[in-house]
């Protein structure tokens, strides 16, 4: 008889988490994912702004499994899934049949029904997205040292990120620490110093799911660093010449979107029930109602708390939720009464604004400042994988902080000379094509 058959998609937090929990255990194991790496996207903003190379923040699916024999890796899109069958049908015509199946296809960036704004306003999920708004930070700054008119020139040096979240707010401060402290004695004919950082939040304050008095510490620090924040009027439009949001139009040759998420296609796949932005509603023991032999977790799924709250979209409550998942598979494989139903333990939330300012929010204690940006640091250090790359992120880390140089400005994906505004077209187009890709199938 042949061991039980679990396939994992997606080899984020959730899904990595599943198969090292299940290491022992009498089953055979497939991990699918359409990329060959393990994202680390806490500091994905830190690869888009030039602090980390995207080698420091990821590392082959391969390579992490590579002593578990029992577990087999695919560089494969997930097509569609024939739940009666209990087989999933990969691109490339190929078919991989499960006993147990566990989704973990994660999220993308999602723009409200504006999807039109993708090529002009980019999003970070991938390190395709990091390298490519990286590119474009960069080549605007090229750009605006070779530009003679000075209404361009302003447009350039004018970044929008949308989006008040701590993704939205790590981009904002990390830029303006580019502009103001890492790039001003390497251009001759602009000062960089006087680039226009503007973060624009539709809510009444940044930062929303923390303490209020944190939240207006981090728009308190943005504005210090230079930033501009502006609050409760939504972005109604994106296109090549800027942004519109309050009935205002702003020039800005670069605009990044970190205002919204939308959920991998597993619920079209299974033709489940899900909310507004696609996320499988998943029962107490995160299974998908109607099939116990189907897991979602992650961003790929809805989890009720107890008091009807929403477990967090975070990495932490990903991995918690890859380790319940494997108790219960364990425990059916093994005839042993099944656990207690999921329950999350939020560990608190953690947000950096820039150097020497962060915001952490236990619960039961609240820190702002230096003290929070140097345990900020120290806690995403411990959860990197390996000494090695501990040790590269930490001495990149010490170096800014002591020098304000960062060594990761690389413009990789634009080959051809500048011409006018014509690299920020072709990187347009670039983002719409790879967008395009990932539509078509999310694992």
């Amino acid at each position: 008889m042949s061991a039980h058959h679990v396939v994992v998609v997606g080899a984020g937090f959730g899904g990595l988490e599943t198969v090292h929990r299940l290491a022992g255990a009498p089953v055979e194991i497939t991990i699918v994912d359409r990329r060959n790496h393990h994202l680390f996207q806490p500091l994905l903003y830190q690869a888009a702004t030039a602090s980390l190379a995207p080698s420091e923040i990821a590392w082959p699916i391969r390579q992490l499994l590579r002593r578990r024999r029992d577990v087999t890796t695919l560089l494969a899109s997930v097509e569609s899934i024939d739940k009666a069958a209990r087989e999933l049908h990969l691109d490339e015509g190929s078919t991989v049949r499960y006993d147990t199946l566990v989704l973990a296809t994660g999220a993308r960036h999602a723009y409200f029904g504006h999807d039109a704004w993708e090529p002009f306003a980019p999003g970070l999920k991938t390190l395709e997205d990091a390298t490519t708004i990286r590119g474009r930070i960069l080549l605007a700054f090229e750009e605006a040292e070779r530009q003679s008119d000075e209404q361009r020139r302003a447009a350039l040096l004018t970044f929008v990120i949308v989006g008040g979240g701590p993704t939205g707010v790590e981009l904002a401060g990390t830029i303006a620490e580019l502009a103001r402290d890492t790039l001003p004695t390497e251009f001759r004919r602009i000062d960089t110093r006087h680039a226009r950082i503007v973060l624009i939040e539709a809510g009444p304050r940044v930062l929303p799911a923390f303490a209020e008095d944190l939240s207006n510490y981090a728009k308190d620090a943005l504005e210090q660093l230079g930033v501009e924040v502006v609050l409760e009027k939504p972005v109604s439009e994106c296109n090549a010449d800027g942004v519109v949001f309050g009935g205002q139009t702003l020039a800005a040759a670069t605009i990044l979107w970190a205002a919204g998420v939308q959920s991998s296609p597993a619920a079209q796949w299974l033709d489940a029930p899900a909310d507004r932005v696609g996320r499988l509603k998943a029962e107490p023991d995160l299974t998908v109602p109607g099939h116990k032999e189907i897991f979602a977790i992650g961003d790929a799924a809805i989890v009720l708390r107890p008091d009807g709250r929403e477990v967090p979209g975070i990495a932490p409550a990903a991995k918690q939720e890859g380790a319940y998942v494997a108790s219960v598979i364990r425990a059916r494989v093994s005839g042993a009464p099944a656990p207690l139903p999921f329950q999350y333990k939020h560990a608190g939330d953690l947000a950096t604004i820039g150097k020497r300012r962060a915001v952490i929010d236990f619960g039961w204690i609240k820190l702002k400042g230096a003290p929070a940006w140097w345990l900020w640091g120290f806690a995403h250090i411990y959860f990197l994988i390996g000494v090695r790359n501990r040790l590269s992120v930490a001495i990149n880390w010490l170096w800014i902080y002591a020098r304000d140089q960062r060594g990761a400005r690389l413009i990789t994906w634009w080959g051809g000379e500048v011409e006018g505004t014509a690299p920020f077209a072709r990187a347009g187009q670039a983002d719409q094509d790879g967008s395009q890709a990932r539509r078509q199938g999310t694992s």
